[in-house]
């Protein structure tokens, strides 16, 4: 008697806790319902068409991983614990229905995204709760007892989602630094865990070529050698093989993440340049071998065969080709007679016209293998197909450049430095990172975002597809400071890319994050704690010089850092940084 009578507190307790939906991102209806559910080792998930048996196999691995709990799919049984429903809905892409009632958790959808993502709502429930029975003080020493009473408690709920942009993206750069795949694929679970769904990897820059080209092997053994922090001959080579691409592609899609490369041009080409010096522009004070040449037929020859090789590495048909801050390079071009005389011939004024030139033929190259062109919103200048073309708008401070974009009709990704900048400070108190006039990036910036920032006809505008968290890398060296600068803004950014407007509450989102950095404990995450910030003092990868004047302009990559370290003495041990976190 005593015992069942323990066994129905911790029940009772279950079910309390469950009435805090604990979902980030918020979901767009939620409505309470009577009863719970238990899920334990003798649930099982059923599926109404077996191209959902992926997804079900995902939910156990991370059951598993979360709580112990291993419940079986089984197709024939009619009273699954679990039942998950492809339907016949036109839904939006992403959309489901999630409802737990005390006799099934059903979860539906007319796309297997958004049965997937009604997983990943489950799975926050299941994990936002204890694990009841495993504190148990049984009379009986039968293990099979304790087993019986392992479970977790669900209060009824019928929830109602659908996301609010199709575009929920995050960019990391690892020309600057470089991370590897373990880490990629760690980033790749949280980014499924928190319902976003395009990575954007910035594989090519100054410091480092990243991406295998196998036409091109100094690609890689020459221009893959250092980093931002180490530019020694000595170093070795870092980049990913196009097995390694082809691997972190599949963990991507088996999570509906859509991975989109960068390869950088004409400007920031000092890596390949270094490999191929035959295909430079030439160097400017500052800025050596920034550009590639635009005179020279054998430049776009060479460039349409890195594109090709590395387009058939990416299912997604989508290529980022940058196109900007050419002009920290370009003055190089007036010094070349080759490029001057190029000029001279086809009539360009000036080599604004030329570095369109150059951006058009590369376009044209990636339209004409059948792919989408993504650039920085320095291509609003460039005349490029509107049904091909995705622009990132990331200059906050030239808003014009977001009206041209949408003026000319052009998809856009909306990605300002303010608030979407990842190596910006978070807090008033970090010393290490950027700023923009003193104005930093905090989390609830993030989930404020776009509805503060933009006017009400660009809200409306349904060529705004979307938003982009980007993470650059100069002043992040390792793995602890990559997980500090990245939670809890990764939450804000899930809100932003998905949750409807008019269900948005700010008071509330904080309560939801602060409940959930049980989860990045678990996970042995260095996360900044915005609601304790002295729990984990700022992971600093470089000793900070404070930098009383900021320079107004430059592209994030080059922007002038509010701290910076001076010389690569200054660096403190990648070594101390490095991180033994864990997945979701």
């Amino acid at each position: 008697m005593k015992y069942k009578f323990l066994i129905a507190l911790l029940l009772i307790s279950g079910y309390l806790k469950a009435q805090n939906l604990n979902i980030i991102p918020q979901p767009r209806s939620v409505v309470s319902g009577s009863g719970q559910i238990s899920i334990n080792n003798h649930s099982t998930i059923s599926l109404s068409d077996t191209s959902l048996t992926t997804l079900a196999i995902y939910f156990q691995k991370e059951l598993f991983k979360a709580k112990g709990l291993s419940p079986a799919i089984n197709n024939g049984d009619l009273k699954s614990t679990v039942k998950l429903v492809l339907t016949n809905t036109n839904q939006t892409i992403g959309a489901y229905a999630l409802k737990i009632t005390p006799e099934q958790v059903t979860i539906s959808s007319s796309n297997k995204e958004g049965v997937f993502y009604g997983l990943i709502s489950l799975l926050q429930l299941i994990k936002d709760h204890p694990k009841e029975g495993d504190n148990l003080t049984l009379a009986s020493t039968d293990a099979t007892d304790a087993r019986e009473y392992q479970n977790v408690s669900l209060a009824s709920t019928e929830i109602t989602d659908a996301p609010r942009y199709q575009w929920r993206g995050l960019m990391l750069d690892e020309s600057r630094h470089f991370f590897g795949k373990q880490k990629v694929k760690q980033i790749l679970d949280w980014m499924a865990y928190y319902k976003l769904n395009k990575f954007h990897w910035h594989l090519t820059d100054v410091q480092g070529w990243r991406i295998e080209i196998k036409k091109y092997p100094r690609l890689t053994s020459v221009g893959g050698v250092g980093d931002y922090s180490d530019t020694s001959a000595e170093a070795i080579p870092m980049y990913y093989t196009q097995n390694d691409i082809k691997e972190v592609v599949n963990y991507a899609a088996q999570r509906f993440i859509t991975v989109i490369p960068e390869i950088d041009m004409p400007g920031h080409a000092t890596a390949a340049n270094k490999a191929y010096p035959e295909y430079s522009g030439g160097s400017v004070a500052g800025y050596p071998n920034f550009t590639f040449n635009p005179a020279k037929e054998e430049t776009y020859q060479y460039l349409a065969n890195v594109i090709k090789e590395t387009t058939a590495l990416f299912p997604s048909k989508m290529i980022h080709l940058g196109g900007d801050e050419v002009v920290l390079g370009i003055k190089a071009w007036s010094l070349d007679t080759a490029i001057a005389r190029m000029m001279q011939n086809k009539g360009f004024a000036d080599v604004g016209t030329l570095e369109r030139y150059f951006f058009k033929r590369m376009t044209d190259t990636v339209t004409n293998m059948g792919s989408k062109i993504l650039a920085w919103d320095e291509a609003t200048q460039t005349d490029l197909p509107t049904g091909k073309t995705i622009i990132f708008w990331w200059r906050q401070n030239l808003p014009g450049q977001l009206s041209l974009a949408l003026q000319k009709n052009y998809q856009v990704v909306l990605c300002p430095r303010l608030p979407l900048y990842l190596d910006f400070l978070q807090d008033g108190t970090h010393v290490s990172g950027r700023n923009w006039k003193g104005v930093f990036n905090r989390y609830t910036d993030i989930y404020n975002f776009p509805d503060r920032q933009l006017n009400a006809d660009q809200l409306a505008s349904n060529q705004i597809i979307g938003v982009q968290a980007n993470i650059w890398t100069e002043k992040i060296a390792s793995e602890k400071r990559l997980d500090f600068m990245l939670f809890p803004r990764i939450a804000g950014l899930a809100e932003a890319g998905w949750t409807a407007p008019e269900v948005k509450n700010e008071a509330a989102f904080n309560e939801r994050v602060q409940a959930g950095l049980k989860n990045w404990d678990a996970a042995d995450i260095y996360y900044f704690n915005p609601f304790d910030p002295q729990a984990h003092p700022e992971a600093v990868d470089f000793a900070p010089v404070i930098r009383k004047t900021p320079v107004a302009e430059k592209h994030g990559r080059h922007y002038k850092a509010h701290s910076k370290a001076s010389k690569r003495g200054n660096k403190i041990s990648a070594k101390s940084h490095k991180s033994t976190s864990k997945s979701t």
